[in-house]
């Protein structure tokens, strides 16, 4: 196979017309000073201004490699030579064009001559594939400053392959799973579409300084979320300012706006002195606006100019101030559906909306209760400074009946919380039993029962999205029923599970218990399945 090497024109140390010149090491010509490598073909990239050096680089190339044909390429790399994107997309292009022969030719890639950010994106081009070659880096001979005549100094080849290197393979591993972990507070998560969804979060936050919008119930931990990823900022990403948050539903009328981007003194009643506001306050740093959605109109306008254009007018100011703030937003609605309805602006949705994430219910995650059970009791001897524990049995006891697909956590990860923080408090000596779990278990339920809420007629308005006019066929007594039924399905993450809950009398009486037939012979009454309930 023919040997080709691709290099760039050194400007400076390729130099030289004097006879002089052979007594410094010139990156380029040293390639071909060395016994052990001959190269049949060199490609040398060069831009037209350096034409009259290029020529004299072959000439000299002529002089001791005369088996070596020479071609030279033109590159325009534009007038600033540090301009990744244009020197990289220069490169880019001719390697697209160059006819690589791999099965007849093996490719060198110089990467000493030109700048670091040439060399640079000669790395990525072989990296991604672009140019199929190995690197070749070549280096002067040791010895200070004295006289290097005709020396060709020291060449190396570097091996991409960064399989062959376990540890640092290891460690980049290792680095990404202490980032994500961080951003779970050091939580053993197990399930998957959250796990993946921290995943995505992790590499959203060290990358990009867009807006972030987290939706998902209440108490799914936005708010908690969004100081963990201003942390991991603050450590990785640069960020020099503060970590602010405000609950947009706590802000109505002027307030809102004075809270906000600020007002001066004497702008309206009461404003007695100058106001700098929350976005000022989050210079250089991260705002979380959690409940976005229940922000004003108007509101929303100055917050889309504000995240545009980084800066925004104080109420009663004549002069605009300036801050540039990182955005995390959260919201418990459907900001499409608001959309329509009026009450948000589109503009404001399309400029958040690039990285969304929706963070599951606790009733979704039901597998990742008992690490969070043990994060909570570790939580709470934190803050209290006393020691709180669990034993097996009043531990098995809670998880049966959290881990249970009919237990609600309508309140999600706050409910968590305030069930650990309550049987933490009362257990003797720190060391929760079965007595505080029951006792528990028995106050979770009262507080998640709602006295004369209209369920029956809810699920009813539900059958009547699923079946439409055949709703009017359906007797008034099995209508109850089958809002039940769907009621079930829709909490549950199986036909399987519903069928358990749905038939957990009868079933223990049947030889064999086909929970999941029962249920989708039941539905298809109906014209109904699963899915469809789902």
């Amino acid at each position: 196979m023919k040997r080709v090497v691709i290099g760039l024109l050194g400007v400076r140390l390729d130099g030289g017309t004097q006879p002089s010149r052979w007594e410094d090491w010139r990156p380029t010509i040293s390639l071909f000073q060395h016994e052990d490598l001959v190269f049949d073909r060199f490609e040398l990239l060069s831009e037209d201004l350096h034409q009259n050096l290029s020529e004299q680089v072959a000439a000299d190339i002529a002089l001791i490699s005369p088996e070596t044909c020479l071609r030279h390429h033109a590159v325009d790399f534009g007038k600033d030579p540090w301009d990744l994107e244009r020197v990289y997309g220069a490169l880019q292009d001719w390697a697209r064009a160059y006819p690589f022969d791999p099965e007849r030719e093996e490719y060198f890639i110089h990467i000493t001559t030109g700048t670091h950010i040439a060399q640079i994106c000669l790395f990525l081009l072989v990296e991604a594939g672009f140019m199929p070659g190995k690197l070749i880096q070549t280096s002067p001979p040791p010895g200070g400053s004295r006289p290097r005549h005709k020396v060709p100094g020291r060449y190396a080849l570097i091996d991409l392959d960064l399989s062959k290197y376990d540890a640092l393979s290891t460690r980049f591993a290792s680095d990404q799973e202490e980032t994500t972990d961080f951003l779970k507070s050091g939580i053993a998560t197990r399930n998957k579409a959250f796990n993946h969804l921290i995943d995505r979060i992790e590499q959203v936050a060290l990358r990009s300084q867009a807006p972030v919008l987290l939706t998902g119930p209440t108490g799914a931990g936005k708010s908690h979320l969004a100081r963990r990823i201003f942390e991991l900022r603050k450590q990785r990403g640069g960020l020099r300012g503060s970590f602010v948050e405000v609950n947009c539903a706590t802000l109505s009328g002027d307030t809102a706006a004075s809270a906000l981007f600020g007002h001066v003194r004497g702008s309206f009643t009461g404003a007695q002195k100058d106001r700098p506001g929350l976005l000022r306050e989050a210079d250089g740093g991260l705002l979380f606006l959690d409940e976005i959605g229940e922000l004003g109109l108007d509101e929303q306008a100055m917050l889309l100019r504000a995240l545009e254009d980084k800066i925004f007018l104080p109420v009663g100011a004549d002069r605009p101030v300036q801050s540039d703030f990182q955005l995390i937003a959260g919201t418990n609605r459907d900001l499409r559906a608001a959309v329509g309805k009026g009450t948000f602006r589109e503009d404001l949705l399309a400029r958040i909306h690039l990285w969304t994430f929706a963070l599951p219910s606790l009733a979704a995650r039901r597998e990742d209760i008992a690490p969070n059970l043990d994060f909570e009791l570790e939580r709470f001897s934190g803050s209290q400074g006393r020691q709180a524990a669990i034993n097996k049995e009043a531990r098995q006891a809670f998880l049966r009946f959290a881990e249970s697909s009919d237990t609600p956590w309508s309140g999600n990860f706050r409910d968590l919380n305030a069930a650990v923080t309550r049987m933490a408090t009362l257990a003797p000596r720190g060391r929760i039993r079965v007595e505080e779990v029951d006792e528990e278990i028995t106050r979770l339920r009262e507080s998640w029962q709602r006295p004369g809420s209209a369920t029956a007629s809810v699920e009813t308005c539900d059958l009547e999205n699923l079946l439409g006019e055949a709703l009017d066929e359906i007797d008034p007594f099995d209508r109850v029923q089958l809002a039940h039924v769907v009621a079930v399905c829709r909490r549950s993450k199986s036909l399987s599970d519903a069928g358990r809950e749905l038939f957990a009398i009868s079933r223990t009486k049947r030889a064999v218990a086909n929970d999941a037939d029962r249920l989708k012979k039941y539905l298809a009454r109906f014209g109904l399945d699963f899915s469809a309930c789902r």
